[in-house]
């Protein structure tokens, strides 16, 4: 017996893994958070399946489960949405799991980050422009350790990921903007893959007011940085006829 902790993906459910898919096809308990999770990805389940929506669930009441399966001698798929290793209170599962001695398995998914960058049709990497992708959120009720507040981190001016903090946005505005100034580049993915997906752009200068006008609070990405407008940027050195590497030979002379 062992329990999957599975990334159902953004939110499109073709986005699945292939490895995600199988399990949640063949496992005969389907635990799975109902309020992200589409319903397409749980349509997979076999007929005979015992299928739980854990949104309404307690850490406890979800171990409990996790522990009729495993005295069972059955499988679980637990299907979270996204990437179970960011921001999916898998941890505190995995603890318990670990106390208890059931074996667990982790099979990742794609992040709403990188869901909401292929929205945008953005690389969040440019060659001396943006080497490091800083994935965080505002502090809210879940309070930030020291040295991981916004302003501390936007001191080096990196691309920003944001999640949990369309709600903050005003607050958001506030703690960047000494960093990055006010014309730097924002956007905003409501729902990225969905059918209903919604795409905000502005600048840290007016991002505030497009967010609430389109009336978004939730399940949203903010992306911040240059990376998001830039066009004069180097190109990467992988591709470049004069560079070597252990699968070219670059040549000095080419143009």
């Amino acid at each position: 017996m062992k329990v999957y902790i599975i990334g159902a993906g953004p939110g499109d459910p073709k986005l699945i893994t292939v490895r995600g898919a199988e399990l949640v096809e063949q496992c005969p308990v389907v635990l799975y958070t109902g309020s992200l999770v589409p319903q397409a990805v749980i349509a997979r389940a076999r007929p005979d399946a015992r299928v739980l929506d854990s949104s309404s669930m307690t850490l406890e009441q979800i171990i409990d489960v996790l522990k009729e399966a495993h005295a069972a001698d059955q499988d679980v798929a637990r299907v979270h949405t996204g990437d179970p290793s960011i921001f999916g209170s898998t941890a505190e599962q995995m603890r318990r799991l670990v106390e208890l001695g059931i074996p667990y398995e982790i099979i990742p998914g794609v992040s709403s980050f990188t869901a909401a960058a292929a929205v945008l049709g953005k690389e969040l990497t440019l060659p001396e422009l943006s080497q490091t992708v800083i994935v965080t959120r505002a502090e809210g009720r879940t309070l930030m350790p020291e040295g991981e507040k916004l302003e501390d981190l936007a001191r080096h001016r990196a691309t920003l990921a944001l999640f949990l903090s369309a709600g903050l946005i005003r607050d958001v505005v506030e703690r960047l903007l000494p960093s990055y100034g006010p014309d730097c580049p924002v956007a905003v993915v409501q729902k990225a893959t969905w059918p209903d997906q919604k795409v905000v752009r502005g600048t840290l200068a007016d991002i505030g007011d497009k967010v609430r006008a389109e009336r978004i609070n939730a399940t949203a990405m903010i992306l911040v940085g240059e990376v998001l407008e830039a066009k004069d940027f180097a190109n990467s050195r992988l591709y470049d006829p004069t560079f070597t590497h252990r699968f070219r030979k670059g040549t000095e002379d080419a143009p």
